[in-house]
């Protein structure tokens, strides 16, 4: 490892998306082996690279000094077939995503759907060890100018 594999900027800032997981281990490689990350840190927090972003894993707890009243917790099971509420998701572009999603389904990726072409982009959704949500996509229509429709009941 070198300094330049840290999320750590000479100026300015750079954007890391952080994730309370189960367990380390399982999620490391999860990371680096499907979407191709590079591990940086091992645990302490797990760090991987991917891209040009980082993923930073670390199991839960409850208050810090620093973040006094928030505890951090992995999203429910969503094995369980309860209902899955989502504030928010990765969002992974890819250049080709029929190669993408044949090539992380080989390597045990779920997906809940096959991609789906969604006019502005084809897209599918998959989830990581803990049950967080990964939206991953493949810009088509929105090249040319081709948008997908609005929600229905959405103001136009």
């Amino acid at each position: 490892m070198t300094h330049k594999d840290l999320p750590a900027p000479v100026q300015g800032l750079v954007l890391t998306h952080f994730l309370t997981v189960r367990d380390v281990a399982v999620s490391r490689r999860f990371y680096a082996d499907v979407l191709g990350g590079d591990i940086v840190l091992e645990e302490n927090p797990a760090i991987v690279k991917i891209a040009n972003s980082w993923i930073i894993m670390n199991p839960g707890g409850g208050p810090t000094p620093d973040k006094p009243g928030i505890s951090l917790e992995p999203p429910g099971d969503p094995a369980t077939g309860a209902p899955t509420r989502v504030s928010s998701f990765l969002n992974v572009r890819v250049a080709d995503i029929a190669a993408f999603y044949a090539d992380a389904s080989a390597k045990g990726a779920q997906f809940l759907t096959e991609p789906i072409d969604r006019k502005a982009e084809v897209r599918c959704y998959m989830r990581d060890p803990d049950g967080y949500l990964i939206e991953v996509g493949q810009a088509t229509g929105m090249l040319e100018g081709v948008f997908a429709d609005p929600p229905a009941g959405a103001d136009r």
